[in-house]
């Protein structure tokens, strides 16, 4: 295995990038003709793209091939307003593309995964290859017939650099994108540079362990379905454990982020995905989505994807309902035009673990306990056993603790691998 870890904690970087006058809490970035000051809030953790100044210069000279897609953001100062750029608390972020290109870098193509390369498209929804607007960059999907790189896709490419933010949790399918990029770029030996991202799951791990006969895009690997990893951290144990085919390891560089633990909380600054609309929606996500795999919608097709969930048949329990229409990111989603009834979590507590009790509960209250699960819900769970121990009655507590072991044995391989506290 050959890693390559660098902290993003160095002041400068030779003569190219000065040292502010300012302190080491502000990095100076060259952008197109002018150079921005941007500060970095002393609390908040730091992505490692944001710092330039740590990995540039690698990618001087070099042909790149980007794994992006619309979270590979850097935070800038420039004022000048593009519909491209996504805002919160009056902070501008520039795309990494953009922000490359500005600095000289020579991007052959971008790997744009589930959603595409600006995350627009539907769950699921196969993406075609194309070319981005802005720049005429090419885009290969790699999502839909081809989920990994060809060899003449990476011939007159150097370096591939992988930058897309994760939620951490196994069927999130970024960490399968990633995956197969590490294979290609073992089988056709090009080095591969990962700028971490902060995991906004990272302060736990839990649920059922993924049984290798249930292998899919959405579970590839033998890890619970919160794994409690950055996507630099999973990238190096899937090297580690050698889980990429024929046993090859990828010439892997992890840049590492900043002032972060996995204590850490981590609000992300552009939403991961069309149905990941805020943070509320990413702390539930681990939890809701084992819906995706039965007769409850989770709230695609409204402005609440992933913070409330129902279905028509639950009418006598509940006067809360939502009704689904197409929308970005649903444009056919279940139950459309039909009243959902079940449960609203906009303001529910942040949950340090894998919440059974919505998916128990459901069950329990559903009038047609035979059409419940759908065929999809053990691709999720990663094996069967989850769905037979709820149409057994077994309680939210009493299936945790039947992980325990599973996660006991995880947590020992997992602590070879992690790069923060």
């Amino acid at each position: 295995m050959v890693v390559g870890m660098t902290s993003c904690n160095s002041k400068t970087n030779g003569n190219n990038t000065p040292t502010s006058p300012q302190g080491e809490n502000f990095v100076l970035e060259k952008d197109r003709d002018q150079k921005l000051l941007i500060e970095i809030n002393d609390n908040e953790p730091i992505p490692a793209a944001y710092l330039l100044g740590e990995w540039i210069e690698k990618l001087k000279g070099k042909r790149i091939a980007l794994v992006g897609n619309q979270t590979s953001v850097v935070k800038t100062g420039d004022t000048v307003v593009s519909k491209e750029w996504d805002i919160r608390d009056k902070v501008r972020y520039a795309h990494l593309v953009d922000t490359l290109l500005a600095h000289g870098i020579e991007i052959k193509r971008v790997f744009a995964p589930e959603h595409g390369f600006r995350g627009t498209a539907d769950a699921g929804a196969s993406i075609k290859d194309g070319v981005d607007e802005q720049t005429g960059i090419p885009i290969i999907s790699l999502y839909g017939k081809n989920k990994k790189p060809f060899k003449e896709q990476l011939e007159d490419v150097d370096i591939v650099l992988f930058d897309i933010q994760d939620v951490g949790t196994r069927f999130y399918t970024y960490i399968s994108t990633l995956h197969y990029v590490m294979e290609a770029c073992a089988e056709f030996d090009r080095k591969l540079i990962l700028l971490d991202r902060p995991n906004p799951n990272g302060h736990y791990i839990d649920g059922p362990i993924l049984e290798k006969k249930y292998q899919s895009f959405v579970g590839m690997h033998p890890v619970p379905v919160v794994h409690g990893m950055t996507i630099g951290e999973y990238a190096m144990m899937i090297n580690g454990e050698k889980w990429l085919d024929k046993k090859l390891q990828a010439d892997l560089e992890i840049i590492k982020c900043k002032k972060y633990t996995h204590a850490t909380p981590y609000s992300v600054p552009i939403k991961p995905s069309p149905n990941l609309p805020n943070d509320q929606a990413i702390n539930l996500y681990p939890s809701l989505c084992f819906f995706e795999g039965t007769e409850v919608s989770v709230g695609r097709g409204t402005e609440m994807q992933f913070q409330v969930y129902g279905s028509p048949s639950l009418a006598k329990y509940t006067d809360f309902a939502f009704t689904p229409t197409p929308n970005e990111g649903a444009k056919r989603p279940v139950f459309n035009g039909k009243k959902c009834f079940g449960v609203d979590l906009r303001t529910y507590k942040k949950l340090d673990h894998l919440e059974l009790a919505f998916l128990v509960d459901a069950f329990a209250k559903a009038p047609s306990k035979q059409n419940f699960f759908n065929p999809f819900f053990t691709k999720l769970a990663g094996t069967t056993i989850l769905q037979t121990q709820i149409e057994k009655g077994m309680s939210a507590q009493e299936i945790a603790l039947t992980w325990e072991k599973g996660l006991e044995d995880y947590q020992k391989i997992r602590l070879n691998y992690l790069l923060y506290e």
